[in-house]
């Protein structure tokens, strides 16, 4: 893509709060000078916000206070006035009901930070879940200058001689205790290993993910996505990103002339390449819808069916983050897939050059971390997208982190009407459920926990577990953490909440998954699957107030991207007018 840089210089936005000698600019300036800022810092020089979601209790986030000093350093080395702005931070960890609920609040809220204040550019300091994809989306709908830069994956785990991924050892170690092979003492000591520095998840869980998104899509600079957080070279990161968005300001290049569908396809492949998170699917969803992006399920199933995934991370393979860094990271990833053709070259990045021009050179340090083509962890890796009667409208599921043999499976229903009604009954002895069994978990999408909560990974029975049986097939509305694995059917669109197929499924209906022909069926016939549909009632207990009931009013399917209806369409909207 060939990008032309605007004039310099100009009169930038800012100006309209600090440029001039009257009343409304001397009010404006006046009150910043409170906090020793010199006079000539307003100058017109591009003014920096540093949107940074730092928070104790976002334990991903927690060290963002450091780099946000590297970032400052970097924007006052290029000649421009860095602004610290702290906004909402969600955290994957500590939320209820689930951070996923306030991602939409995250980004209205971040949006309106941005358009309001005066900023000619933005630096996104990020790094749990949803505080990636939330600021991504409020950068596509404001469009002023934008730069990724995240925190950065923990250090390894290791438990008793055995590398402990953060979130994925979580689920192991859990049904372990419930089969019986591991003790609860044991348990917790293991807990001390799972988060041994700052950082997010060092698997490939959804935090790796959206940083690899967001190079992927180039919105970061090339190996930002795997530098572990404690590394000096994350801080170096920073500072180069610090220096690069006053440049960015100065050519007037915004989020959409970098995240153009060409970007999202590239995302899509190589999330499929590195065995990413499902909620991707999601977040990327959103976010091209923001910025005005015609990406739909079938172009995650049309880009990533066949690439193989060659990262050898968990929770699909045997490495953490660190591993993936010292092998050469996301770039070694995107040159591979440039390689064989299924990379747009062309499209252009914040540093200004093309994908293409970034990774060329880049060499893999480790192929037992970034593996050949022949020694795939999947051949066909990605995201499967489903549909049938049971999903008309989509459903997802990861191969890479499915078992083989269950990929296509025919069973029994064994239905838990929501989230309460699963962990009321999955530990009694009584449930009628075997291994080959389909769990069916309703009423956890978008709108139903509400929130959409990573709980489509259901634990299985501990008789199921005992037998030393590890997956079954289940299926729901629900997310599941990128950091978990087995063959588990998400993101069921429509969902049960708002009156989908699954909402009627009943113990005894026979479900056949089919991956390999993305079918996923309900065995009713069609009258009775419409009779059963016609007497559905909705869910009772609504939110009666506040952002839980703006949230479930509101909230599209996730099909679309799981946002908030009014939220899409807005991007380039004017700044208001000031009131003094």
């Amino acid at each position: 893509m060939t990008f032309t840089p605007a004039p310099w210089p100009r009169r930038l936005r800012s100006q309209e709060w600090f440029g001039g000698s009257g009343r409304d600019q001397i009010y404006h300036r006046g009150w910043m000078k409170n906090q020793g800022f010199p006079h000539d810092l307003f100058d017109g020089r591009p003014v920096i916000g540093i949107l940074n979601t730092w928070s104790e209790l976002t334990p991903c986030n927690a060290h963002l206070d450091v780099l946000a000093e590297r970032v400052k350093h970097g924007i006052y080395e290029a000649g421009g006035f860095p602004v610290e702005v702290p906004v909402f931070s969600a955290s994957e960890s500590g939320f209820r009901p689930t951070a996923m609920m306030f991602r939409n609040l995250a980004a209205m809220a971040v949006e309106e930070a941005i358009r309001g204040q005066p900023m000619d550019g933005c630096v996104l300091l990020v790094g749990c879940d949803k505080t990636t994809p939330s600021l991504l989306m409020a950068a596509a709908s404001t469009d002023l200058p934008s730069i990724v830069v995240t925190g950065g994956p923990m250090l390894n785990g290791y438990f008793r001689g055995e590398r402990v991924g953060s979130g994925t050892h979580l689920w192991k170690f859990s049904e372990a205790v419930k089969a019986g092979t591991m003790t609860q003492a044991e348990f917790v000591e293991a807990e001390a290993s799972m988060s041994r520095s700052a950082g997010s998840c060092n698997t490939m869980g959804t935090a790796s993910t959206m940083a690899s998104m967001a190079e992927a899509l180039g919105m970061a600079l090339s190996g930002n996505a795997a530098i572990p957080a404690v590394d000096s070279r994350r801080r170096v990161m920073a500072q180069l990103s610090g220096r690069r968005i006053v440049q960015m300001v100065k050519d007037e290049l915004k989020p959409s002339d970098v995240l153009t569908k060409q970007a999202f396809e590239n995302a899509i492949r190589t999330n499929a390449a590195i065995g990413g998170s499902t909620n991707a699917v999601i977040h990327l969803l959103a976010i091209a819808g923001r910025v005005g992006v015609d990406l739909t399920l079938d172009d995650w199933d049309r880009c990533g069916r066949d690439v193989p995934t060659v990262v050898n991370l968990m929770p699909s393979g045997k490495y953490l983050m660190e591993e993936f860094f010292y092998a050469g990271g996301l770039p070694v990833v995107l040159k591979r897939l440039g390689e064989a053709g299924l990379l747009n070259r062309d499209a252009l990045t914040v540093s200004g050059e093309t994908m293409w021009e970034q990774v060329r050179d880049v060499v893999n340090h480790d192929e037992d971390v970034i593996l050949p083509v022949d020694r795939a962890l999947a051949a066909s890796g990605g995201v499967a997208v489903l549909k049938g009667n049971l999903a008309p409208k989509g459903a997802v599921l990861k191969p890479s982190a499915a078992t083989p043999a269950l990929m296509v499976h025919r069973g029994r229903a064994v239905v838990f009407e929501d989230i309460d009604d699963y962990k009321a009954r999955i530990a009694d002895e009584a449930l009628d459920i075997d291994e080959t069994c389909v769990m069916v978990l309703k009423n956890c999408g978008p709108k139903g926990y509400p929130g959409m909560a990573e709980v489509g990974n259901m634990g299985l029975p501990p008789k199921v577990l005992r037998k030393g049986i590890t997956d079954m097939v289940r299926i729901s509305d629900a997310r599941m953490s990128g950091t978990a694995y087995g063959t588990v059917v998400l993101h069921t669109s429509p969902e049960a909440a708002a009156g989908g197929p699954l909402a009627v499924v009943r113990d005894g209906d026979m479900i056949e998954l089919d991956v390999p022909n993305r079918r996923l069926h309900l065995e009713v016939p069609d009258e009775e699957l419409a009779a059963r549909l016609a007497a559905w009632q909705p869910p009772g207990d609504r939110p009666q107030g506040g952002y839980a009931w703006l949230h479930q009013t509101h909230v599209e399917g996730a099909d679309t991207g799981a946002d908030l209806d009014f939220l899409k369409g807005c991007r380039g909207a004017p700044v208001g007018k000031d009131s003094h």
